[in-house]
């Protein structure tokens, strides 16, 4: 893929101490390359001077009247950046953790035909991770390669970039893991999916939770939805089977009384084993009906 026109973009929220500096790294970077850049900072409602110092340092700037979440950011930085019709959309962070070096790493590998390309901190040098996240975001990946039949490493990277294709294919709807999502969805149409290592600096403590296992529950019940989403009818079609298996077992061992013994063993047994069976056709029938409605 040739590529003429590149946007940076920058979700930032109160990042006055590092907007500056993450602006002017990127701009050496790109100023030793061939390509042509722009960058835009989506201001989320910050009650310092980030928007001030990045249109300062030349960015294009617009900005949420309060603070609505890393999540929305992205949808709706995703809405004005193709509004300015770029052939490759770079998304990285204000706080300076992922180094604009890489910059050039991401966008050879989309002219070498991917579509989607994360920049993946494992695969790297990595500074000042708790090792709950690093344990928990390695987790995440396995899922996420499982699921997509395509080996990553760091699926809850904020550092990639992809073509103008994959944005505007690609509609994110869940709050909290929109860098998962985008990656189960574009493989999902088909797009083509690559990694490649990026070091990281040590920053400020995340804003996205409070406590790590507040971090597990929200990401593995959106990585759920996610999967709902992806594969209905194998998901409902799982757990209905469960209910169905559950109730068959019961039902062939209430047969087996009878025929040794002569009897049941109980009423509520019968209605149990109905109930499980019924309610496991009904659970897949509900996936045949999501993926009905999916499409």
């Amino acid at each position: 893929m040739r590529i003429e026109n590149v946007l940076i973009c920058i979700p930032a929220f109160n990042e006055e101490k590092t907007i500056g500096r993450v602006l002017s790294e990127i701009k050496g970077v790109i100023s030793k390359t061939n390509y042509k850049c722009r960058v835009m900072v989506y201001n989320d409602g910050s009650s310092d001077n980030t928007a001030h110092i990045a249109e300062e340092h030349g960015a294009i700037v617009f900005s949420h009247k309060r603070n609505l979440g890393l999540a929305v950011t992205f949808r709706d930085e995703l809405r004005e950046a193709l509004k300015l019709n770029p052939d490759v959309i770079v998304h990285t962070d204000a706080d300076g953790q992922y180094r604009a070096e890489g910059i050039p790493r991401l966008l050879k590998r989309i002219e070498e035909g991917y579509d989607l390309v994360l920049g993946s901190r494992f695969q790297g040098k990595i500074e000042g991770m708790p090792w709950t996240k690093r344990l928990g975001n390695m987790m995440f990946a396995r899922v996420i390669s499982g699921l997509i039949k395509t080996k990553l490493t760091d699926t809850t990277t904020g550092f990639r970039a992809f073509t103008r294709d994959v944005a505007e294919g690609i509609e994110i709807i869940n709050s909290f893991t929109y860098t998962q999502e985008q990656i189960i969805k574009a493989a999902k149409q088909g797009f083509a999916i690559c990694e490649v290592p990026v070091d990281t600096r040590k920053t400020r403590k995340s804003r996205l939770f409070s406590n790590p296992l507040q971090y597990a529950i929200k990401a593995w019940i959106n990585i759920l939805r996610i999967y709902r989403d992806f594969d209905p009818i194998k998901f409902f079609g799982s757990l209905g089977a469960v209910f169905v298996f559950a109730g068959v077992v019961l039902g062939a061992l209430i047969i087996a009384r009878i025929l040794l013994l002569g009897g049941a063993g109980g009423t509520p047994r019968v209605i149990l084993t109905a109930l499980l069976i019924f309610t496991g056709i009904q659970i897949i029938l509900f996936g045949f009906l999501a993926d009905m409605l999916r499409k």
